[in-house]
């Protein structure tokens, strides 16, 4: 177990007034030795807890005089101080084993922490899951947890997971729903898998025997040039709208059954199919937004000005292990500076400077509607991403190798935006930063009122929904957690 180090100490805080220090490494709280970020939030929310602390070669102990519930004023560097709990799953679908060599060593790192699920929305199978795991969900309450279903037949579940606990590790999931845990599953479809009856009878088990979870995402497989699995292939146009049929007949069925939806479906899907997205209200609230569910929705709501609607990203995929803050996803990222929306002459006597929207080409086909007919001014630049090639199309896997690419040829004097889902840390999948592209980027959050500011455009109300269809897209699928 390693000591976790002071990051930040806050101006006045208690921590400030105790003579803590960046790099303070944190040994015990009140004699205890916190496990992870949990328990320690957990420890000095008490009254007066007693620090110890290793400065150098310096031990010594520092007693924060507070109330109980009042911050300290301390940040530490991560979120795990103890072993990472990782993965002993070997799916075929898993993108890790789909990347490319040379990458960050942190980013091949699997994980099925279910303290990562709570943090940062990691999806766990529970595979690894105990008694003692369970009592300490329950007794902390640790809660919404993320857990990848994938099928409910016990046989298919385990071949998927190429692993024997996958058949009986959901026992886990009724456990911690009986034990009024919030709870979000996700089903990542596989062509000839477990899509077609498979998903069907997936569905069918859901509301049989876990209706009480609070959404279920299904979301579409991720392949890169990279994988070495040869059944595993994207989607076809017609797989992709049978898919998006089926958990819409699913969603009928729930809101007669239960009175609520249940069942999602990816954004994804209805950009291969062609179809357009459900309205904002069909997506509940949005609370599988960061798995890419109703994204598309929620970020067009946004650019026209209804703010309740707006999501900031969610880290996600990748993120807990190289700069997603501790307090997990739910935490306000940092990676954005909003640059000022517009430093033309204000007396309006010189033209607009040109705006680009770098984005990738899933990304491009939502934002084509919305920016189709603005001004000559902004303009998408659609990157492909050569990096991880196959069929990944998010903007969120796009690598500063790419954007380096499509930047080089762009003109000079161009305003280039840059939507902060694809850098952790100030820096891209690939580890280059934002310092080292060809041209000067402004980096804005990835929400469509920010997008809206940084452009300038003015404030209208949206088209009816009917000419929001996307027109049909033949890039593949993105990749999926």
């Amino acid at each position: 177990m390693s000591a976790p180090r002071v990051v930040s100490v806050a101006a006045a805080s208690p921590a400030q007034r105790a003579g803590l220090r960046v790099n303070d490494e944190l040994l015990a709280v009140d004699g205890r030795v916190p496990r992870d970020v949990i328990e320690y939030r957990l420890f000095v929310d008490e009254a007066d807890p007693e620090l110890e602390i290793r400065r150098g070669h310096e031990e010594f102990t520092v007693q924060l005089r507070k109330q109980a519930g009042e911050v300290p004023g301390i940040e530490v560097s991560s979120a795990l101080f103890d072993r990472v709990r990782t993965c002993d799953n070997h799916c075929e679908f898993c993108f890790i084993y789909q990347l490319p060599k040379g990458m960050r060593r942190s980013l091949y790192l699997k994980d099925d922490d279910y303290r990562l699920s709570f943090l940062y929305g990691n999806f766990t199978t529970l595979t690894r899951f105990t008694e003692l795991d369970l009592e300490r969900v329950l007794s902390e309450r640790l809660s919404p947890l993320f857990v990848s279903i994938h099928s409910t037949d016990p046989t298919l579940r385990a071949r998927m997971l190429r692993n024997p606990r996958g058949a009986i590790s959901l026992r886990w999931l009724r456990a911690l729903l009986d034990g009024g845990i919030e709870v979000h599953g996700q089903v990542v479809v596989c062509p000839g898998v477990n899509d077609g009856d498979a998903l069907e009878t997936t569905l069918a088990g859901l509301i049989d025997e876990y209706s009480d979870l609070s959404t279920v995402a299904c979301v579409p497989l991720g392949v890169s040039d990279y994988t070495t699995e040869p059944s595993m292939r994207p989607h076809t146009v017609a797989e992709a709208a049978a898919v998006i049929d089926t958990v819409e007949q699913w969603q009928e069925l729930c809101l007669h059954a239960l009175g609520r939806r249940l069942v999602y479906v990816a954004d994804e899907y209805y950009l291969l199919a062609g179809r357009p997205f459900p309205p904002v209200a069909a997506y509940d609230g949005f609370p599988q937004h960061e798995n890419g569910i109703g994204m598309a929705r929620a970020f067009e709501a946004a650019y026209h000005g209804n703010v309740s609607a707006a999501h900031g990203v969610q880290p996600g995929f990748f993120s807990w292990v190289d700069g997603a803050p501790a307090a997990g996803y739910r935490a306000p990222r940092t990676d954005a500076a909003l640059m000022p929306p517009n430093r033309d002459d204000p007396a309006g006597s010189a033209a607009p400077t040109p705006v680009a929207v770098l984005t990738g080409e899933y990304g491009a086909a939502v934002l084509q509607p919305l920016l189709g007919d603005r001004e000559h001014h902004v303009r998408l630049v659609p990157i492909h991403n050569a990096f991880f090639g196959g069929n990944i199309s998010v903007t969120g896997l796009l690598t500063g190798v790419d954007i380096a690419r499509a930047l080089g040829d762009q003109p000079m004097g161009h305003r280039y935006l840059l939507p902060d889902v694809c850098l952790s840390e100030g820096r891209f999948l690939d580890g280059m930063t934002v310092a080292e592209l060809p041209r000067p980027v402004e980096v804005i959050p990835s929400d469509g009122y920010s997008l809206r500011l940084a452009i300038g455009a003015p404030l209208r109300a949206p088209p009816p929904t009917a000419s929001r269809r996307p027109a049909p897209v033949t890039v593949a699928l993105g990749a999926s957690r």
